[in-house]
């Protein structure tokens, strides 16, 4: 009984941080000039992504090689904050406290700047 409630409220949990991770996406990609429903389309966000941050398609399938697809993912995140006005230090919360830092990006006041892998 008692890992039955666990596990209740854990998934409840759980699912309350992705819906608020989901919605801070959807103000990014909104805020981008983007359709925010987008974020709900596996493969297709991640070319959206690509496109606010100023990358080529062709980055997905870097995307699908193990242990490159950490760093590009992590590069992604990178041009994300720079294309809000942030810097590295803004990156590393997106990655390691991305319930915090992304409804910052998405409610807060940062400005959508512009792709900033164009300028590299």
């Amino acid at each position: 009984m008692e890992l039955t409630i666990a596990l209740a409220i854990y998934i409840f949990i759980v699912l309350s941080l992705t819906i608020v991770i989901i919605i801070a996406e959807w103000k990014i990609y909104v805020k981008a000039g983007k359709p925010g429903w987008a974020v709900l389309v596996p493969i297709y966000n991640t070319l959206v992504m690509l496109e606010i941050v100023g990358k080529p398609w062709w980055w997905i399938l870097l995307m699908l090689i193990p242990v490159v697809n950490i760093v590009f993912a992590i590069w992604m995140l990178n041009l994300l904050s720079k294309s809000f006005g942030k810097d590295e230090g803004y990156t590393i919360g997106l990655l390691l406290l991305p319930i915090v830092f992304y409804p910052l990006l998405g409610f807060g006041d940062a400005k959508y700047q512009g792709p900033a892998g164009e300028a590299t």
